[in-house]
């Protein structure tokens, strides 16, 4: 095995195995920690992302200066998030790694890839003008993905909680979370693609802000697409008035949460009362039934469909309101089939913030944090692609993107260059063998 020449000290601590002793240096060349990256970087070509964000970016250097070019620099950045690697600084021990140089179309003897502060540099470049730019050139990327245009799509509306520890702007107090942070809204479609995420204060938007972000949304959309079906989800956050209006006036169909009123309860009193008892009579098992009726509050432009589902059980009765502009469907079946599946996008905010760290909002400007906002949203891109390319049928189209890291991407590999051809070296021990085969073949078959 190649050796670098550097001496390194021996791990200490690890005991004797049958009589012998364990001696463990970092002194390893060519070698690496990330053996599937390679997958990711198959999966980026297909996507073209980072080409299409730096497009969106003047870029003031002088050309016959530059070394690493802005959609290096942005491929680099999301392969890392990707692969687990979510801070910045983290760039500078990785810009040596022989797979990522591979990942960048780099021989590992090759010159070093960009180092952290050239990624800062990087994530501060945007300017407004080129953030909305870059938000326009996700919903393209976003229609372009599919094969043919659907004849309806949903959009989940949702935001979600990002607490800071600094002085960064935009930030807020937000009493419910009792700490300082930023509320960024997101939204998904009905199979879990990202296609939007907007930095924002940690409070809850009033309705002329949602729709003046959505008008842009929808425009965007309909600009590819005039003639889709859109079916609009969010909770009671995103049900005001002006929302109201404007899906009626775009032609948007609409399934809202709706806060419970005293206007709202009086007409569930009486299901309430006697969902209680058929309970009791059950022997204290969950009863859910439905009510559908017209009613608005007094700031809506006119009176909408109602759907009231009322819970009751050994807990207590709970009971939720919906707004819809659906017709023809019952309406059990526009909440637990439509209204609820929204649930699933709590799921995919985990699988972008969670796993890939998208909480990491911690520049100082406000344009900084949305670059990076849109690097994590390449990155979810990468790894929802990655596992929409596996089987339908098998457990890895539903695994969670930790697990798809787990266990495609972090694998040791070993480096060998050779005159016509670079091999590389994988543990022989390594499960799930050929579902990397399975992965780089549907991969070629992968339309973006």
């Amino acid at each position: 095995m190649p050796a670098s020449n550097d001496a390194t000290a021996i791990l200490p601590g690890l005991s004797p195995i049958c009589g012998r002793a364990i001696e463990a240096r970092f002194d390893g060349a060519l070698m690496s920690s990330d053996g599937g990256l390679l997958v990711l970087r198959e999966v980026e070509q297909r996507l073209g992302i980072a080409g299409r964000l730096a497009a969106c970016i003047r870029d003031p250097r002088a050309p016959e200066r530059i070394v690493h070019g802005l959609d290096e620099i942005i491929r680099f950045r999301m392969l890392m998030i990707a692969a687990g690697y979510e801070d910045g600084n983290d760039a500078d021990a990785l810009r040596t790694d022989p797979l990522f140089k591979l990942a960048m179309d780099r021989l590992p003897e090759h010159g070093d890839l960009c180092s952290q502060s050239t990624v800062s540099r990087a994530e501060n470049l945007p300017d407004r003008h080129a953030l909305l730019r870059m938000g326009r050139a996700m919903v393209d990327h976003y229609c372009q993905s599919f094969r043919q245009v659907p004849r309806r799509i949903v959009l989940d509306i949702d935001d979600t909680f990002d607490a800071v520890h600094g002085g960064q702007q935009l930030r807020l107090f937000n009493a419910h979370y009792d700490e300082y942070g930023f509320q960024p809204i997101v939204v998904f479609d009905g199979e879990g693609r990202m296609i939007a995420a907007l930095l924002r204060p940690a409070c809850r938007p009033t309705g002329r802000k949602i729709v003046f972000w959505l008008r842009r949304l929808i425009a965007a959309l309909r600009d590819n697409w005039p003639r889709v079906e859109i079916l609009l989800r969010a909770d009671s956050h995103y049900c005001t008035p002006e929302v109201l209006r404007f899906c009626r006036a775009e032609r948007l169909d609409y399934v809202l949460g709706v806060a419970p009123t005293t206007t709202l309860r009086k007409h569930v009193t009486a299901l309430e009362a006697s969902t209680v008892e058929r309970a009791a009579r059950a022997g204290g098992e969950k009863l859910r039934r439905f009510k559908e009726f017209y009613d608005g509050a007094a700031s809506w432009d006119r009176i909408e469909r109602i759907i009231a589902r009322v819970e009751a059980g050994p807990q207590g009765v709970d009971t939720r309101f919906i707004v819809t502009s659906l017709h023809g469907i019952r309406g059990r079946t526009v909440y637990q089939d439509i209204y609820c599946a929204r649930g699933q996008a709590e799921n995919h905010i985990k699988a972008w913030k969670t796993h890939l760290a998208a909480d990491r909002t911690s520049c100082c400007r406000a344009t900084a944090n949305q670059m990076r906002l849109f690097l994590h949203l390449g990155a979810y891109w990468m790894m929802w692609s990655l596992r929409a390319a596996m089987p339908r049928r098998s457990f890895w189209r539903v695994a969670q993107f930790d697990t798809l890291r787990l266990r495609l991407v972090k694998l040791a590999a070993r480096v060998e260059v050779l005159k016509r051809k670079v091999r590389l070296h994988l543990p022989r021990s390594t499960p799930n063998q050929p579902i990397f085969a399975c992965a780089l073949t549907r991969l070629s078959r992968m339309l973006t």
